[in-house]
Protein backbone atom coordinates (compact mmCIF):
# COMPACT_ATOMS: atom_id res chain seq x y z
CA UNK A 1 0.00 0.00 0.00
CA UNK A 2 2.80 2.41 0.90
CA UNK A 3 4.48 1.65 -2.43
CA UNK A 4 1.26 2.45 -4.32
CA UNK A 5 0.85 5.77 -2.51
CA UNK A 6 4.47 6.71 -3.19
CA UNK A 7 4.17 5.66 -6.84
CA UNK A 8 1.19 8.02 -7.16
CA UNK A 9 2.50 11.01 -5.23
CA UNK A 10 6.23 11.01 -5.96
CA UNK A 11 5.86 11.95 -9.66
CA UNK A 12 3.51 14.77 -8.63
CA UNK A 13 5.95 16.23 -6.13
CA UNK A 14 9.07 15.53 -8.21
CA UNK A 15 7.71 17.40 -11.23
CA UNK A 16 6.44 20.22 -8.98
CA UNK A 17 9.83 20.25 -7.26
CA UNK A 18 11.55 20.53 -10.64
CA UNK A 19 9.41 23.60 -11.30
CA UNK A 20 10.35 25.10 -7.95
CA UNK A 21 14.05 24.42 -8.52
CA UNK A 22 14.00 25.81 -12.05
CA UNK A 23 12.04 28.85 -10.95
CA UNK A 24 14.49 29.49 -8.12
CA UNK A 25 17.41 29.94 -10.52
CA UNK A 26 15.77 31.08 -13.76
CA UNK A 27 12.67 33.07 -12.70
CA UNK A 28 10.55 32.11 -15.73
CA UNK A 29 7.46 34.10 -16.68
CA UNK A 30 4.95 31.54 -15.42
CA UNK A 31 2.09 33.57 -16.87
CA UNK A 32 3.16 32.55 -20.38
CA UNK A 33 3.13 28.86 -19.43
CA UNK A 34 -0.27 29.20 -17.74
CA UNK A 35 -1.75 31.09 -20.70
CA UNK A 36 -0.47 28.46 -23.14
CA UNK A 37 -1.85 25.70 -20.96
CA UNK A 38 -5.27 27.23 -20.36
CA UNK A 39 -5.78 28.44 -23.95
CA UNK A 40 -4.42 25.44 -25.86
CA UNK A 41 -3.29 22.28 -24.10
CA UNK A 42 -6.03 21.93 -21.45
CA UNK A 43 -8.85 22.74 -23.93
CA UNK A 44 -7.42 20.14 -26.34
CA UNK A 45 -7.42 17.55 -23.56
CA UNK A 46 -11.01 18.40 -22.61
CA UNK A 47 -12.15 18.23 -26.23
CA UNK A 48 -10.56 14.90 -27.06
CA UNK A 49 -11.82 13.26 -23.86
CA UNK A 50 -15.37 14.53 -24.30
CA UNK A 51 -15.45 13.89 -28.06
CA UNK A 52 -14.34 10.27 -27.68
CA UNK A 53 -17.46 8.21 -28.38
CA UNK A 54 -16.02 5.37 -26.29
CA UNK A 55 -16.48 7.54 -23.19
CA UNK A 56 -20.10 7.02 -21.98
CA UNK A 57 -20.59 10.57 -20.71
CA UNK A 58 -24.13 9.87 -19.52
CA UNK A 59 -22.63 7.64 -16.85
CA UNK A 60 -20.82 10.64 -15.36
CA UNK A 61 -23.94 12.71 -14.63
CA UNK A 62 -24.03 11.75 -10.95
CA UNK A 63 -20.31 12.48 -10.60
CA UNK A 64 -20.70 15.89 -12.23
CA UNK A 65 -23.62 16.84 -9.96
CA UNK A 66 -21.64 15.60 -6.95
CA UNK A 67 -18.73 17.79 -8.01
CA UNK A 68 -21.02 20.81 -8.18
CA UNK A 69 -22.35 20.13 -4.67
CA UNK A 70 -18.85 19.60 -3.25
CA UNK A 71 -17.68 22.94 -4.65
CA UNK A 72 -20.72 25.00 -3.65
CA UNK A 73 -21.36 23.10 -0.43
CA UNK A 74 -17.82 23.69 0.81
CA UNK A 75 -18.57 27.40 0.93
CA UNK A 76 -21.61 26.76 3.11
CA UNK A 77 -19.68 24.41 5.39
CA UNK A 78 -16.90 26.93 6.12
CA UNK A 79 -19.22 29.94 6.37
CA UNK A 80 -19.91 29.53 10.14
CA UNK A 81 -16.16 29.31 10.82
CA UNK A 82 -15.56 32.48 8.80
CA UNK A 83 -18.25 34.34 10.73
CA UNK A 84 -17.06 33.00 14.09
CA UNK A 85 -13.44 34.03 13.49
CA UNK A 86 -14.46 37.31 11.80
CA UNK A 87 -12.53 36.56 8.62
CA UNK A 88 -13.19 38.36 5.34
CA UNK A 89 -15.58 36.06 3.40
CA UNK A 90 -14.49 37.23 -0.06
CA UNK A 91 -10.88 36.44 0.83
CA UNK A 92 -11.29 33.15 2.67
CA UNK A 93 -14.30 31.33 1.21
CA UNK A 94 -13.45 31.13 -2.54
CA UNK A 95 -10.16 29.24 -1.97
CA UNK A 96 -12.07 26.76 0.21
CA UNK A 97 -14.56 26.16 -2.62
CA UNK A 98 -12.45 26.11 -5.76
CA UNK A 99 -9.82 23.41 -5.53
CA UNK A 100 -6.74 22.45 -7.49
CA UNK A 101 -8.53 20.09 -9.88
CA UNK A 102 -6.27 21.14 -12.75
CA UNK A 103 -2.70 21.43 -11.53
CA UNK A 104 -3.00 18.53 -9.10
CA UNK A 105 -6.33 16.75 -9.65
CA UNK A 106 -5.87 15.57 -13.25
CA UNK A 107 -2.27 14.32 -12.85
CA UNK A 108 -3.04 12.72 -9.48
CA UNK A 109 -6.05 10.75 -10.73
CA UNK A 110 -4.18 9.54 -13.82
CA UNK A 111 -1.18 8.44 -11.77
CA UNK A 112 -3.41 6.73 -9.20
CA UNK A 113 -5.85 4.94 -11.49
CA UNK A 114 -4.39 5.09 -15.00
CA UNK A 115 -5.77 6.57 -18.23
CA UNK A 116 -9.23 5.15 -17.50
CA UNK A 117 -9.57 7.92 -14.87
CA UNK A 118 -9.11 10.66 -17.47
CA UNK A 119 -12.84 11.19 -18.29
CA UNK A 120 -13.74 11.49 -14.59
CA UNK A 121 -10.80 13.84 -13.96
CA UNK A 122 -11.76 16.08 -16.90
CA UNK A 123 -15.46 16.13 -15.96
CA UNK A 124 -14.61 17.26 -12.41
CA UNK A 125 -12.10 19.81 -13.69
CA UNK A 126 -14.65 21.33 -16.09
CA UNK A 127 -17.24 21.50 -13.29
CA UNK A 128 -14.79 23.32 -11.01
CA UNK A 129 -13.64 25.71 -13.76
CA UNK A 130 -17.17 26.65 -14.86
CA UNK A 131 -18.22 27.33 -11.27
CA UNK A 132 -15.06 29.32 -10.59
CA UNK A 133 -15.61 31.60 -13.58
CA UNK A 134 -19.31 32.07 -12.84
CA UNK A 135 -20.10 31.78 -9.12
CA UNK A 136 -16.53 32.59 -8.08
CA UNK A 137 -16.30 35.79 -10.09
CA UNK A 138 -19.80 36.81 -8.99
CA UNK A 139 -18.73 36.43 -5.35
CA UNK A 140 -15.89 38.91 -5.87
CA UNK A 141 -17.67 41.21 -8.31
CA UNK A 142 -21.47 40.83 -8.63
CA UNK A 143 -21.45 42.94 -11.81
CA UNK A 144 -19.22 40.53 -13.76
CA UNK A 145 -21.12 39.48 -16.94
CA UNK A 146 -21.55 35.71 -17.14
CA UNK A 147 -21.31 35.78 -20.94
CA UNK A 148 -17.55 36.03 -20.44
CA UNK A 149 -17.69 32.27 -19.85
CA UNK A 150 -18.29 31.77 -23.57
CA UNK A 151 -14.97 33.43 -24.34
CA UNK A 152 -13.00 30.82 -22.42
CA UNK A 153 -11.24 28.24 -24.62
CA UNK A 154 -11.95 25.46 -22.07
CA UNK A 155 -15.70 26.20 -22.31
CA UNK A 156 -15.71 26.31 -26.11
CA UNK A 157 -13.67 23.10 -26.31
CA UNK A 158 -15.99 21.36 -23.83
CA UNK A 159 -19.10 22.36 -25.78
CA UNK A 160 -17.53 21.18 -29.05
CA UNK A 161 -16.49 17.88 -27.49
CA UNK A 162 -19.96 17.26 -26.07
CA UNK A 163 -21.57 18.06 -29.42
CA UNK A 164 -19.31 15.57 -31.20
CA UNK A 165 -20.01 12.88 -28.59
CA UNK A 166 -23.77 13.29 -28.37
CA UNK A 167 -24.34 13.78 -32.10
CA UNK A 168 -22.45 10.63 -32.98
CA UNK A 169 -19.77 12.40 -35.02
CA UNK A 170 -16.78 10.11 -35.29
CA UNK A 171 -13.50 11.98 -35.70
CA UNK A 172 -10.64 10.32 -37.61
CA UNK A 173 -8.17 8.45 -35.45
CA UNK A 174 -5.20 10.49 -36.67
CA UNK A 175 -6.90 13.73 -35.56
CA UNK A 176 -7.83 12.32 -32.14
CA UNK A 177 -4.26 11.11 -31.67
CA UNK A 178 -2.80 14.52 -32.53
CA UNK A 179 -5.22 16.30 -30.19
CA UNK A 180 -4.54 13.76 -27.45
CA UNK A 181 -0.79 14.38 -27.77
CA UNK A 182 -1.35 18.13 -27.53
CA UNK A 183 -3.64 17.68 -24.54
CA UNK A 184 -1.15 15.36 -22.87
CA UNK A 185 1.33 18.22 -22.65
CA UNK A 186 -0.86 19.92 -20.06
CA UNK A 187 -0.46 17.26 -17.36
CA UNK A 188 3.27 17.68 -16.58
CA UNK A 189 3.09 21.39 -17.41
CA UNK A 190 0.34 21.90 -14.81
CA UNK A 191 2.55 20.33 -12.15
CA UNK A 192 5.64 22.25 -13.26
CA UNK A 193 3.74 25.55 -13.12
CA UNK A 194 2.46 24.67 -9.66
CA UNK A 195 6.05 24.16 -8.52
CA UNK A 196 7.11 27.57 -9.81
CA UNK A 197 4.16 29.16 -7.98
CA UNK A 198 5.31 27.58 -4.72
CA UNK A 199 8.15 30.13 -4.67
CA UNK A 200 5.56 32.82 -3.97
CA UNK A 201 4.55 31.43 -0.57
CA UNK A 202 3.87 34.20 1.90
CA UNK A 203 4.08 33.03 5.51
CA UNK A 204 3.11 36.41 6.96
CA UNK A 205 -0.48 35.20 7.36
CA UNK A 206 0.41 31.62 8.23
CA UNK A 207 -2.46 31.17 10.71
CA UNK A 208 -5.12 31.68 8.03
CA UNK A 209 -3.09 29.54 5.65
CA UNK A 210 -2.91 26.70 8.15
CA UNK A 211 -6.63 26.97 8.89
CA UNK A 212 -7.38 26.84 5.18
CA UNK A 213 -5.10 23.83 4.71
CA UNK A 214 -7.34 21.96 7.15
CA UNK A 215 -10.76 23.33 6.20
CA UNK A 216 -10.45 23.03 2.42
CA UNK A 217 -10.06 19.23 2.25
CA UNK A 218 -12.17 18.64 5.37
CA UNK A 219 -15.19 20.54 4.02
CA UNK A 220 -15.01 18.62 0.74
CA UNK A 221 -14.64 15.21 2.38
CA UNK A 222 -17.58 15.86 4.72
CA UNK A 223 -19.78 16.34 1.64
CA UNK A 224 -18.32 13.53 -0.48
CA UNK A 225 -19.54 10.57 1.59
CA UNK A 226 -23.31 11.32 1.53
CA UNK A 227 -23.07 12.21 -2.18
CA UNK A 228 -21.44 8.87 -3.00
CA UNK A 229 -24.28 7.12 -1.19
CA UNK A 230 -27.00 9.33 -2.72
CA UNK A 231 -25.82 8.93 -6.33
CA UNK A 232 -24.69 5.34 -5.82
CA UNK A 233 -21.18 6.07 -7.05
CA UNK A 234 -18.75 3.19 -6.91
CA UNK A 235 -15.34 2.13 -8.13
CA UNK A 236 -13.49 4.73 -10.17
CA UNK A 237 -16.14 7.44 -9.85
CA UNK A 238 -16.32 7.15 -6.06
CA UNK A 239 -12.52 7.16 -5.84
CA UNK A 240 -12.33 10.21 -8.13
CA UNK A 241 -14.83 12.14 -5.99
CA UNK A 242 -12.92 11.33 -2.79
CA UNK A 243 -9.68 12.62 -4.31
CA UNK A 244 -11.41 15.67 -5.82
CA UNK A 245 -13.00 16.54 -2.47
CA UNK A 246 -9.62 16.42 -0.70
CA UNK A 247 -7.70 18.64 -3.14
CA UNK A 248 -6.11 21.88 -1.85
CA UNK A 249 -7.10 25.38 -3.06
CA UNK A 250 -6.52 26.16 -6.74
CA UNK A 251 -3.65 28.46 -7.70
CA UNK A 252 -6.18 30.32 -9.85
CA UNK A 253 -7.71 31.74 -6.64
CA UNK A 254 -4.59 33.86 -6.20
CA UNK A 255 -4.66 35.12 -9.79
CA UNK A 256 -8.34 36.05 -9.53
CA UNK A 257 -7.88 37.80 -6.18
CA UNK A 258 -5.00 39.77 -7.67
CA UNK A 259 -7.16 40.83 -10.61
CA UNK A 260 -9.97 41.99 -8.30
CA UNK A 261 -7.62 43.36 -5.60
CA UNK A 262 -9.14 41.12 -2.94
CA UNK A 263 -6.22 40.83 -0.48
CA UNK A 264 -4.04 38.78 -2.88
CA UNK A 265 -1.24 38.24 -0.34
CA UNK A 266 -3.64 36.58 2.11
CA UNK A 267 -5.12 34.46 -0.66
CA UNK A 268 -1.58 33.47 -1.70
CA UNK A 269 -0.98 32.17 1.84
CA UNK A 270 -4.25 30.21 1.77
CA UNK A 271 -3.46 28.68 -1.62
CA UNK A 272 0.19 27.86 -1.25
CA UNK A 273 0.19 26.71 2.37
CA UNK A 274 -2.89 24.65 1.48
CA UNK A 275 -0.93 22.98 -1.32
CA UNK A 276 1.92 22.27 1.08
CA UNK A 277 -0.65 20.74 3.43
CA UNK A 278 -1.56 18.26 0.70
CA UNK A 279 1.75 16.55 1.46
CA UNK A 280 0.00 15.29 4.60
CA UNK A 281 -3.61 15.07 3.43
CA UNK A 282 -3.26 13.28 0.09
CA UNK A 283 -1.28 10.24 1.33
CA UNK A 284 -3.98 9.64 3.98
CA UNK A 285 -6.85 10.01 1.49
CA UNK A 286 -5.15 7.84 -1.14
CA UNK A 287 -4.41 5.18 1.46
CA UNK A 288 -8.09 5.04 2.44
CA UNK A 289 -9.25 5.06 -1.20
CA UNK A 290 -6.84 2.31 -2.25
CA UNK A 291 -7.89 0.20 0.74
CA UNK A 292 -11.66 0.68 0.77
CA UNK A 293 -12.78 1.98 -2.64
CA UNK A 294 -10.54 1.04 -5.54
CA UNK A 295 -7.05 -0.45 -5.92
CA UNK A 296 -4.35 1.60 -7.66
CA UNK A 297 -3.53 1.24 -11.35
CA UNK A 298 -1.29 -1.63 -12.33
Amino acid sequence: MTASILATLLPVFLISGAGTLYGRFRSPDIRVLNTLNMELFVPMLAFVVLADRQAPLAEYTGLAISGVIVVLGSGLVVWPVVKLLKLEPKTFIPPMMFNNSGNMGIPLLILAFGDKALPAAVVLFIVEMLLHFSVGLYMLSPHTPLWRLLRMPIVLASIAGLVCNLSGVELPSWLLEALHMLGGVCVPLLLFALGVRMLEIDFSDWRSGLLGAVLCPLSGLVLAWPLIVLFELSGLQAASLWVFAALPPAVLNYLVSEQYRQEPHKVASLVLIGNLGSLVVMPIVLGLVFTHVMPPAG
